[in-house]
């Protein structure tokens, strides 16, 4: 199956799985597990914070990172389009009993500082604490570059708030912008990272911060169900991905602008108004184009996409070459001239 859904697909590889199979493993709910405690010594030093908790996915490393930031009846401010705004079940109003106050993204990806200041309340009764600014670094495939970040930063700073980061793609960013990890982090006071997505892991995120935040956390994920036994079959892989499969993101971000370029092939298809930074290619469908029927069809010949993902999105990662978006490409044309269109 060439499945362009997501790069939350992809499998482990080989090697993946022969060091999975022998890690050294610990009841981690009690500390015990080698491979879970090698994992967030090593990836907080990787990413310069003093310590990291893993976790089942980047859900719950962002719910957890604003219920230990933020209190009952506190606020965080976030994009319109953020994940964990959007894309998250209201965890953090339904289960931190935390206000989100989204604003709307800037084109880029970007949230106008002004607006932030703006959106920041009062010390007065009436309103809710704001306590945190949340960024998304990739947001919708589109790169946060460094001086919105050290901005981003001094304003937090002005204002008395914690920055977080959604990092769930911020390897994506890290390969496009050419930087080491930390050029990213440096500006956070905590910060997630998700293993199963680009970089190929099975299952699992990383929530990073100081000692006091992660301690904080590490209750709220066993209140949330979140601690886990013998975890270090999984932690390895998530040791592998951030050793070995970092660098070759390049490739699916190679790869998304050969099918950004290929997919105007079709006609109904347009992806010139979406910019392609990383592995996500974004385009703009014709209303007279049966998208589900187009859909099922290529779904019948081995190819997986997900109709109407605003408009439609088109994902590359590890398990996708380029003869496989020539496949894609080869399929669409036969169905759009059976359907007589050119």
């Amino acid at each position: 199956m060439i499945d362009l859904r997501s790069d939350t697909v992809t499998q482990p590889c080989k090697n993946m799985r022969r060091l999975m199979s022998n890690a050294m493993v610990g009841d981690d709910v009690y500390g015990d597990d080698p491979t879970v405690n090698e994992l967030e010594n090593y990836s907080a030093t990787l990413h310069g914070f003093d310590a990291a908790l893993f976790v089942t996915s980047g859900t719950q490393a962002n719910l957890l990172a604003i219920m230990a930031h933020c209190e009952r009846g506190d606020e965080y401010i976030c994009g319109q389009s953020a994940h964990n705004y959007r894309y998250e079940a209201g965890g953090a109003a339904v289960l931190g009993s935390v206000q989100p106050q989204p604003i709307e993204n800037e084109p880029d990806g970007r949230i106008c500082l002004e607006k932030v200041r703006a959106a920041i309340k009062p010390n007065d009764f009436h309103f809710a604490k704001t306590k945190m600014l949340s960024l998304e670094n990739t947001i919708g495939g589109k790169v946060l570059d460094l001086d919105y970040l050290e901005s981003a930063r001094a304003c937090t700073k002005k204002y008395a708030l914690k920055l977080h980061l959604d990092g769930a793609r911020v390897y994506n960013a890290k390969v496009a912008l050419g930087v080491d990890i930390k050029e990213i982090s440096k500006h956070f006071d905590s910060m997630t990272v998700c293993l199963s997505k680009g970089l190929g892991a099975p299952v699992g995120s990383l929530l990073l911060g100081d000692e006091e935040l992660i301690a904080k956390a590490r209750r709220i994920r066993k209140m949330l169900g979140g601690g886990m036994r013998q975890a270090g079959i999984l932690a390895a892989a998530g040791l592998y991905a951030l050793k070995n499969n970092v660098e070759r993101l390049a490739e699916d971000h190679a790869n998304a602008k050969y099918l950004a370029q290929r997919v105007n092939e079709l006609p109904g298809f347009d992806s010139s108004a979406y910019q392609v930074q990383t592995n996500l290619v974004f385009l703009d469908v014709n209303e007279e184009i049966k998208i589900d029927d187009f859909a099922k069809t290529m779904f019948e010949h081995g190819i997986n996409i997900t109709p109407g993902y605003q408009g439609m999105r088109l994902v590359t990662h590890s398990g996708i070459c380029r003869d496989d978006i020539d496949v894609f490409i080869d399929k669409a044309k036969e169905y759009f001239m059976r359907c007589g269109l050119k």
